[in-house]
Protein backbone atom coordinates (compact mmCIF):
# COMPACT_ATOMS: atom_id res chain seq x y z
CA UNK A 1 0.00 0.00 0.00
CA UNK A 2 2.91 1.97 0.79
CA UNK A 3 4.53 1.93 -2.75
CA UNK A 4 1.46 2.53 -4.20
CA UNK A 5 0.70 6.07 -2.56
CA UNK A 6 5.05 6.67 -3.01
CA UNK A 7 4.27 5.89 -6.63
CA UNK A 8 0.84 7.70 -6.82
CA UNK A 9 2.62 11.18 -4.91
CA UNK A 10 5.70 10.77 -7.35
CA UNK A 11 3.38 10.80 -10.73
CA UNK A 12 0.90 13.68 -9.25
CA UNK A 13 4.29 15.77 -8.58
CA UNK A 14 5.71 14.87 -11.84
CA UNK A 15 3.02 16.02 -13.50
CA UNK A 16 2.01 19.72 -11.75
CA UNK A 17 5.98 20.02 -12.26
CA UNK A 18 5.86 19.58 -16.71
CA UNK A 19 3.48 22.75 -17.21
CA UNK A 20 5.49 24.81 -14.84
CA UNK A 21 8.94 24.10 -16.58
CA UNK A 22 7.54 24.56 -19.56
CA UNK A 23 6.25 27.82 -19.24
CA UNK A 24 9.82 29.47 -18.60
CA UNK A 25 11.55 31.12 -21.57
CA UNK A 26 15.57 30.93 -21.69
CA UNK A 27 16.98 33.77 -24.04
CA UNK A 28 20.70 33.31 -24.73
CA UNK A 29 22.65 36.43 -25.61
CA UNK A 30 26.31 36.81 -27.17
CA UNK A 31 27.27 39.39 -24.73
CA UNK A 32 25.71 41.24 -21.03
CA UNK A 33 25.08 44.43 -23.19
CA UNK A 34 22.64 42.87 -25.55
CA UNK A 35 20.75 40.87 -22.31
CA UNK A 36 20.70 44.12 -20.43
CA UNK A 37 19.41 45.72 -23.59
CA UNK A 38 16.71 42.92 -23.93
CA UNK A 39 15.70 42.98 -20.37
CA UNK A 40 15.13 47.34 -20.86
CA UNK A 41 13.12 46.27 -23.46
CA UNK A 42 10.55 44.00 -22.07
CA UNK A 43 10.13 45.92 -19.42
CA UNK A 44 9.39 49.62 -21.10
CA UNK A 45 7.26 48.18 -23.49
CA UNK A 46 3.22 47.52 -22.72
CA UNK A 47 1.56 44.31 -23.69
CA UNK A 48 -0.97 45.27 -26.40
CA UNK A 49 -3.42 42.68 -25.15
CA UNK A 50 -2.93 42.56 -20.88
CA UNK A 51 -2.62 46.79 -21.21
CA UNK A 52 -1.56 47.05 -17.54
CA UNK A 53 1.56 44.33 -17.90
CA UNK A 54 5.09 44.77 -19.47
CA UNK A 55 6.06 42.42 -21.86
CA UNK A 56 7.95 40.66 -19.60
CA UNK A 57 5.33 39.58 -16.78
CA UNK A 58 2.43 39.25 -19.55
CA UNK A 59 1.60 35.33 -20.18
CA UNK A 60 -0.07 36.28 -22.91
CA UNK A 61 0.80 35.04 -26.21
CA UNK A 62 1.36 38.11 -28.17
CA UNK A 63 3.50 39.20 -25.31
CA UNK A 64 5.36 36.21 -25.61
CA UNK A 65 5.84 36.81 -29.59
CA UNK A 66 6.76 40.40 -28.64
CA UNK A 67 9.64 38.90 -26.60
CA UNK A 68 10.45 36.52 -29.15
CA UNK A 69 10.71 39.33 -31.87
CA UNK A 70 12.72 41.60 -29.16
CA UNK A 71 15.21 38.63 -28.85
CA UNK A 72 15.54 38.32 -32.32
CA UNK A 73 16.16 42.21 -33.06
CA UNK A 74 18.47 41.98 -29.94
CA UNK A 75 20.50 38.96 -31.93
CA UNK A 76 20.80 40.84 -34.91
CA UNK A 77 22.15 43.93 -33.64
CA UNK A 78 19.27 46.38 -33.69
CA UNK A 79 19.98 49.09 -31.48
CA UNK A 80 17.50 50.19 -28.55
CA UNK A 81 15.94 52.41 -30.78
CA UNK A 82 15.04 50.63 -34.12
CA UNK A 83 13.52 48.32 -32.32
CA UNK A 84 11.31 50.63 -30.85
CA UNK A 85 10.42 52.57 -33.74
CA UNK A 86 9.79 48.57 -35.44
CA UNK A 87 6.84 48.03 -32.47
CA UNK A 88 5.34 51.52 -32.20
CA UNK A 89 5.12 51.37 -36.15
CA UNK A 90 3.54 47.86 -35.43
CA UNK A 91 1.47 48.24 -32.95
CA UNK A 92 0.89 52.39 -32.22
CA UNK A 93 2.38 54.59 -29.39
CA UNK A 94 0.06 52.41 -26.92
CA UNK A 95 2.94 50.12 -26.77
CA UNK A 96 4.91 52.48 -24.96
CA UNK A 97 4.52 52.72 -21.19
CA UNK A 98 5.80 56.67 -21.35
CA UNK A 99 4.12 57.51 -24.70
CA UNK A 100 5.38 60.74 -26.34
CA UNK A 101 3.93 64.28 -25.94
CA UNK A 102 2.24 64.34 -29.35
CA UNK A 103 -1.47 65.82 -30.44
CA UNK A 104 -2.44 62.34 -30.82
CA UNK A 105 -1.39 61.43 -27.05
CA UNK A 106 -2.37 64.37 -25.50
CA UNK A 107 -5.84 63.06 -24.36
CA UNK A 108 -3.08 60.38 -22.49
CA UNK A 109 -0.76 62.85 -20.40
CA UNK A 110 -3.21 65.62 -19.75
CA UNK A 111 -6.34 63.47 -19.11
CA UNK A 112 -5.93 62.71 -15.35
CA UNK A 113 -4.38 66.48 -14.72
CA UNK A 114 -8.27 67.58 -16.53
CA UNK A 115 -9.81 65.22 -14.13
CA UNK A 116 -8.69 66.51 -11.13
CA UNK A 117 -9.01 70.46 -12.42
CA UNK A 118 -12.86 69.44 -12.80
CA UNK A 119 -13.69 67.93 -9.56
CA UNK A 120 -11.87 70.65 -7.78
CA UNK A 121 -14.02 72.83 -9.43
CA UNK A 122 -17.16 70.54 -8.37
CA UNK A 123 -15.75 70.55 -4.66
CA UNK A 124 -15.62 74.57 -4.84
CA UNK A 125 -18.56 75.34 -6.58
CA UNK A 126 -20.94 72.83 -4.04
CA UNK A 127 -19.22 74.39 -0.84
CA UNK A 128 -19.80 77.98 -1.93
CA UNK A 129 -23.50 77.37 -2.56
CA UNK A 130 -25.10 80.35 -1.54
CA UNK A 131 -26.69 80.25 2.27
CA UNK A 132 -29.76 81.72 0.34
CA UNK A 133 -30.45 79.32 -1.62
CA UNK A 134 -29.93 76.89 1.40
CA UNK A 135 -32.65 78.95 3.11
CA UNK A 136 -34.91 78.72 0.50
CA UNK A 137 -34.79 75.36 0.49
CA UNK A 138 -35.26 75.18 4.45
CA UNK A 139 -38.53 77.85 3.31
CA UNK A 140 -39.96 75.00 0.88
CA UNK A 141 -40.29 72.87 3.46
CA UNK A 142 -44.34 71.81 5.08
CA UNK A 143 -44.69 73.03 8.79
CA UNK A 144 -44.18 69.14 9.62
CA UNK A 145 -40.68 68.86 8.03
CA UNK A 146 -39.59 72.09 9.49
CA UNK A 147 -40.43 71.16 13.05
CA UNK A 148 -38.98 67.66 12.69
CA UNK A 149 -35.77 69.43 11.26
CA UNK A 150 -35.59 71.49 14.18
CA UNK A 151 -35.75 69.20 16.57
CA UNK A 152 -33.39 66.97 14.49
CA UNK A 153 -31.08 70.16 15.02
CA UNK A 154 -31.68 70.67 18.41
CA UNK A 155 -30.79 66.57 19.45
CA UNK A 156 -27.76 67.12 17.68
CA UNK A 157 -26.69 69.79 19.05
CA UNK A 158 -27.16 68.64 22.35
CA UNK A 159 -24.62 65.41 21.42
Amino acid sequence: MRVVMTVLILMLAAMVQGPAMAAIDVYNFDSDNQEQMFRELTRELRCPKCQNQDIADSNAGLAKDLRDKTYQMVREGKDKEEIVDYMVARYGNFILYNPPLMASTLILWLGPLLVIVIGGVVVVMRSRRSPVAVRQNIDSLSAEEQQRLAALLKEEEKQ
